[in-house]
């Protein structure tokens, strides 16, 4: 018997492949198949059973293309109404992978399909939970994204989270180790540990969710400060429940490449955002006006999604060369397959090429420092809260990157400003949104508050 975590950082999701006596299945894949299909040949398996842990609102699963191709059957939770071919399992059903056994496990409440899987060994001893985002490492899943599809309050559906857990899962054995379905970084959770595995009695032992008296103090607990889910979550658990393109397809269409002259024609007739994946470092030493920079070196898929939302909005890439199908692979993670093509030849093309280009004034940490000595210019640190009141700069203000379209209204362009972040990437992302927004009058601190602290003290708050 074999586990494998695959685990994607930029989007903290966790696949996971479980090989046993030459047959195979797959728990919650990402929608690039090719990398699961190696494996399957590599080891040469095959695949009995494609494990969905409920439909997935941060990601779109490769669960209808990994099936087309392999044969095996889609397995999901009871109520599941998927609009397309699915097995629908029984609470407590167990299929059989070789020499083990992986049982299904009901557990409504984040979404009322959720399920979790509990692999068995060949001796019958319960080995592995693989619990989706029903459980974290730290937390469990938000209770909120469903209250449209089932008309349920939060209240009743975290309710129906705890009875799940604290009746189904608690009772097993500590010594089963949990895979879940994400990490730290992860927009479905808001408590989560940066460890991918872990025992379920340690979980039973630090997971506050996990040690609440009673089910009142759990609902009240979990549904405590919850941030609206992103745009693009209902948009790609609608993809995953009713079903989308082939993803070969979609590549073949969006790799495009795209002179200036077609690169202009679509800026101007197709109302297209123009996304720029190159490190941010770069991007602020020029870019194509109007464009938005969000690196592919930083949490891209999740940035976009948060950013920009609707998957359907149209875009033309401007990539580091060579990044251009990274870049169209890690938007169909999240379903953004409107993808008009891509600059050929990247920025140096357009910037070679004599074209209008726009630059982000930035100063270093240093300059910052010595600039704000009895300076009352407004400071703007654009991390989240969390971060804000473990140390920030003394003055500024906190308004969060993933909150901008709110805040944006409220920047008066005849008044200078400061911006920042930790080190950098969230801050020009947010000085290019300024900037594309017709805000100009700021100036960014490259290195963010990593390296201002090296100059001057930073200000601790408490929440």
């Amino acid at each position: 018997m074999k586990v494998e975590q695959i685990y994607t950082k930029c989007l903290a999701h966790g696949a996971y492949y479980i090989t046993s006596n030459g047959e195979a299945a797959i728990i919650d894949p990402l929608r690039e198949i090719q990398p699961y299909l190696d494996k399957l040949k590599k080891d040469d398996v095959q695949l009995k059973y494609i494990f969905e842990t409920h439909f997935h609102a941060d990601f779109v699963s490769g669960h209808l293309d990994l099936s087309g191709r392999t044969g095996a059957p889609i397995i999901y939770g009871p109520t599941a109404e998927p609009e397309y071919k699915a097995v629908i399992a029984e609470d407590g059903q167990v299929f059989e992978l070789g020499d083990v056994t992986i049982k299904l496990i009901h557990t409504p409440g984040h979404t009322m399909e959720s399920a979790c899987f509990l692999l068995i060994d060949k001796d019958g001893k319960d080995t592995a939970l693989f619990s989706g985002d029903s459980l974290f490492l730290g937390d469990v899943g938000r209770p909120d994204l469903a209250q449209k599809a089932t008309h349920l309050s939060k209240e009743e559906l975290a309710g129906i989270l705890y009875e799940s857990l604290y009746s189904k899962i608690l009772p097993l054995s500590d010594h089963i180790i949990v895979y879940p379905g994400h990490g730290e970084g992860s927009a479905c959770g808001k408590n989560m540990m940066k460890e991918t595995t872990d025992t379920l009695g340690n979980q039973k032992r630090t997971n506050y969710a996990l040690n609440q008296p009673d089910k009142e103090s759990f609902i009240k607990a979990v549904t405590d400060g919850l941030l609206p889910p992103p745009g693009y979550f209902e948009m790609n658990a609608a993809m995953n429940k009713q079903g989308y393109e082939h993803f070969d397809n979609v590549l073949h269409r969006e790799m495009k490449p795209l002179s200036i002259e077609d690169f202009k024609v679509k800026m101007v007739c197709e109302n297209v955002l123009i996304l720029d994946s190159r490190n941010h470092n770069d991007f602020a030493c020029g870019f194509i006006p109007g464009s938005v920079n969000i690196g592919l070196d930083g949490n891209f898929a999740q940035w976009v999604g948060a950013l920009i939302g609707n998957v359907k909005t149209p875009v033309l890439l401007v990539t580091e060369t060579g990044k251009e199908k990274e870049t169209v692979i890690r938007l169909g993670r999240i379903g953004f397959d409107n993808v008009s093509g891509y600059l050929d030849g990247g920025f140096d093309t357009w910037k070679n090429a004599g074209e209008k280009i726009e630059m982000i004034e930035r100063i270093t940490p240093e300059k910052f420092v010595t600039e704000i000595v009895n300076n009352n210019k407004l400071i703007i640190d654009v991390r989240k809260e969390n971060e804000y009141l473990a140390g920030h700069v003394d003055g500024a203000i906190n308004k969060p990157l993933d909150q901008i379209s709110q805040w944006i209204p409220d920047i008066e362009n005849n008044s200078h400003f400061y911006m920042y972040c930790q080190g950098g990437y969230r801050s020009i992302t947010a000085a290019s949104i300024l900037k594309a927004n017709g805000c100009h009058n700021f100036t960014e601190i490259r290195d963010g508050i990593n390296g201002i602290k090296k100059f001057t003290p930073v200000r601790y708050e408490h929440s």
